[in-house]
């Protein structure tokens, strides 16, 4: 297993650095983001952090790494312009580009055009990968630094099986999933996965990410009955949250809460996240590897708060665009291509690695033992606490007093 090396320059270089000292043109990294919303809102400052720290130490074969930012106001089409911007007029070398599949989905083609390296913190939707098989020539600058949605709905089911299955005698479940390109694939993998673990399946819920009132979908979930509801949302904000506790709904929230990975969350729903579990890659106090905690310290020191996970991902995004720069000689984006495929790095998140060309999803990152075997955690008290895989386990379940573990008293 490689480590990423930061690669300096002398001692006595390095302590004198200064912005007339550096070898040459700066490595300009573009980073389109979300800056509004809360699942992608530390994507640029955890990317500055990681640009920081590696010009701290000399930068990237004496080149400092800069970070250019452009708030996409969580449009594509404000994306797309800012991605023609930054390779055009701004001359990146490298673009981390927002945690929304419609977004990553219309800058994907972009990439390949402009021939520029291209890597989402934060985007699921597995067409962004199967796109790259079917052109690879064309598109095979866009890598996915953040897990498929299949892959996603894989490890909520192993979450599943381990804490609700196996010790609460779980048996149903109902889907809600907001209808975007993400959650096309993770609600496909849920309706394969939930039975395989023992979750019949009674209901699957759709609704518009533009939802405001989710009293007649909990409703209709109240009224199938099941154990437990298997979510996967992300752009519909507080709301099925809020409405979640102020209507006493009954039956666990389990699954995907992209808003939920954020420490404001907890402020952002004024406490009514208390007890709803999440997937994540990496949490506030688990020591995912020797690289997690270290990271999650300097950002709450520099920014006041914890990142979501795409900041996790972002900042893992910077190390690995720096390591591939310096392991093609410099900023041709074929050999960058060339270097991202062969990573082997120990991120926050777990050893990263991408999935080869002639893979279903190519470029994808690998998971499962020795990779990324994600986590889940709960909101209790104010606090996110690891509750998943049992080795990284933080505390136990606690229910809130409204919950009805029906299952588990038969």
């Amino acid at each position: 297993m490689a480590s990423f090396k930061i690669f300096m320059l002398t001692a006595c270089a390095t302590a004198l650095v200064s912005s007339a000292a550096w070898a040459a043109d700066p490595i300009k990294i573009g980073v389109i983001a979300e800056a509004q919303a809360v699942a992608g809102s530390s994507i640029a400052p955890a990317a500055q952090l990681a640009a920081e720290e590696i010009n701290a130490k000399g930068g990237v074969d004496g080149r400092k790494i800069e970070i250019v930012v452009y708030d996409n106001h969580s449009s594509s089409a404000e994306s797309v312009r800012a991605f023609q911007r930054a390779v055009s007029e701004d001359h990146v070398n490298a673009v981390i580009a927002s945690y929304i599949s419609e977004v990553v989905l219309a800058l994907e083609p972009w990439a390949g055009r402009l021939k520029t390296v291209m890597i989402t913190p934060g985007a699921a939707s597995d067409v962004i990968t199967q796109n790259i098989a079917k052109d690879y020539d064309h598109l095979k600058y866009t890598f996915h630094g953040y897990l498929t949605s299949s892959s996603l709905a894989g490890l909520v089911c192993d979450a599943a099986k381990d804490l609700l299955v196996g010790p609460y005698k779980m048996k149903t479940a109902v889907i809600m999933s907001e209808d975007a390109a993400w959650t096309t694939p993770l609600d496909a993998g849920y309706e394969k996965c939930l039975p395989e673990i023992g979750l019949k399946v009674v209901d699957h819920i759709r609704m518009s990410p533009d939802t405001t009132d989710f009293t007649p979908i909990f409703n209709k979930i109240e009224g199938a009955k099941p154990d437990v509801m298997i979510t996967g949302i992300s752009h519909v904000g507080t709301q099925p949250t809020v409405q979640w506790k102020s209507q006493q709904v009954p039956i666990p929230m389990f699954g995907i809460s992209s808003q939920a990975t954020n420490s404001t969350f907890w402020k952002d729903t004024n406490g009514a996240v208390e007890g709803v579990f999440y997937n994540a890659v990496s949490g506030p106090g688990v020591a995912v590897t020797p690289r997690t905690l270290p990271f999650v310290d300097a950002y709450q020191k520099k920014f006041g708060n914890f990142p979501s996970y795409a900041g996790y991902t972002s900042y893992d995004d910077v190390y690995m665009i720096a390591e591939a720069i310096h392991k093609a000689g410099g900023t041709d984006s074929d050999k960058m291509v060339e270097a991202l495929e062969k990573t082997d790095y120990v991120g926050t998140i777990g050893r990263i690695a991408f999935k080869p060309k002639g893979d279903p999803n190519p470029h994808a990152l690998r998971t499962g033992k020795g990779y990324i075997t994600g986590l889940m955690l709960q909101w209790q008290n104010g606090k996110q606490v690891n509750v998943w895989p049992k080795e990284l386990a933080a505390g136990s379940i606690i229910w809130p007093s409204f919950i009805k573990l029906k299952a588990a008293s038969n």
